[in-house]
C-alpha cells in the first residue's frame, strides 16, 4: 500500500481545488442574484437561417394587461397549463408551458420553435411586433419593432410602478452594430432592451435593431480550434522529424 503523502503536500493540493470549487459556486450565486426580475421578458435564440426559440417569461397579469389574455389575474386562482398553451399555440406550433409564483403573483413560462423568426408576427401573442431579418453583402440585420398593446384592465394586482419588461436576444455571432440601451454586449452575445412596465401598457415603442457577421460563432470556433489541432500536429511532426534525422546522423558519425 502507497503510503500517504504529508499533511503539507495534500493541503497544497486540496486548498487550490476547494478555493476554485468556491470560486464558481460564488460567481453562480452572484449571477442568480444580480439577475433583474421582470414582469414580462422574451427572450429570443436566434439562428443565421432565420429560425429561432422564443421563451417568454411572465406574470399571469402582465399577460392579461399586454396581451389581453383572459387569464384569472387574482393570486390564489388556478391558471389551466393547457388553456395557457391553447393561447400560444398556432399550426405548426407546438408550445411547451410550465407554472411558478413570485411575489405573490403566478407566472407562465413558455417556450415555441419556428422555422422562420419572421412568421412571429402571425401569432396573437407576438402580433404586436414586426420582424425582419435578412442579408445585406457579409451581414444578417434583424429589425424588431414592438408596438402597442392590446390593453386589458386588470385592478390592483400588487403592482408598484418599480416593474419591468425586457426583450433579450441571443445572437448567434459576432455583432458588428446593435441599438441596445445599455451599448454593451453581454456575455454570451446577450443583448436586451429593457422598459417600465407603465411605458409598455402606455404602448412605447420598443426598437430593436441588429447587425451579425454571416458566419456563426460555432463555426468559428471549430474553425479555430481544428487550425491549432492541425498546427500542434505539424509542430510536433517538426519536431520528430528533427529528432530522427539527429539521431540518424549520430548514428553515420559513429560508424565512421
Amino acid at each position: 500500500m502507497a503510503p500517504m503523502p504529508p499533511v503539507g503536500a495534500r493541503a497544497r493540493v486540496i486548498l487550490p481545488a476547494a478555493l476554485v470549487l468556491l470560486s464558481v459556486l460564488l460567481s453562480t450565486a452572484c449571477g442568480r442574484l444580480l439577475k433583474k426580475d421582470y414582469e414580462y421578458e422574451e427572450e429570443l435564440y436566434l439562428a443565421l437561417d432565420g429560425s429561432a426559440t422564443l421563451n417568454v417569461n411572465a406574470s399571469v397579469a402582465s399577460l392579461a394587461a399586454l396581451r389581453g389574455m383572459d387569464l384569472p389575474v387574482e393570486p390564489e386562482a388556478r391558471v389551466d397549463r393547457e388553456q395557457v398553451r391553447a393561447l400560444f399555440s398556432a399550426p405548426g406550433v407546438t408550445p411547451t408551458v410550465s407554472l411558478s409564483r413570485r411575489d405573490g403573483r403566478r407566472f407562465v413560462h413558455v417556450s415555441i420553435d419556428v422555422d422562420d423568426v419572421r412568421n412571429l408576427t402571425t401569432l396573437p401573442p407576438f402580433a404586436w411586433s414586426t420582424y425582419r431579418f435578412e442579408r445585406r453583402d457579409d451581414v444578417f440585420d434583424y429589425r424588431q419593432m414592438v408596438g402597442p398593446p392590446r390593453h386589458r384592465e386588470v385592478g390592483d394586482v400588487g403592482w408598484t410602478g418599480q416593474e419591468l419588461v425586457a426583450f433579450r436576444m441571443h445572437v448567434p455571432s459576432k455583432i458588428p452594430f446593435h441599438n441596445a440601451p445599455s451599448k454593451t454586449v453581454e456575455r454570451g452575445n446577450i443583448l436586451e432592451w429593457e422598459q417600465p412596465l407603465t411605458e409598455r401598457l402606455q404602448g412605447t415603442p420598443v426598437d430593436i435593431e441588429v447587425q451579425m457577421q454571416s458566419s456563426s460563432i460555432l463555426s468559428q470556433t471549430l474553425l479555430l480550434f481544428g487550425g491549432t489541432v492541425l498546427a500542434a500536429a505539424l509542430t510536433m511532426g517538426a519536431i520528430i522529424w528533427w529528432v530522427i534525422r539527429r539521431a540518424g546522423r549520430g548514428a553515420d558519425a559513429a560508424q565512421t
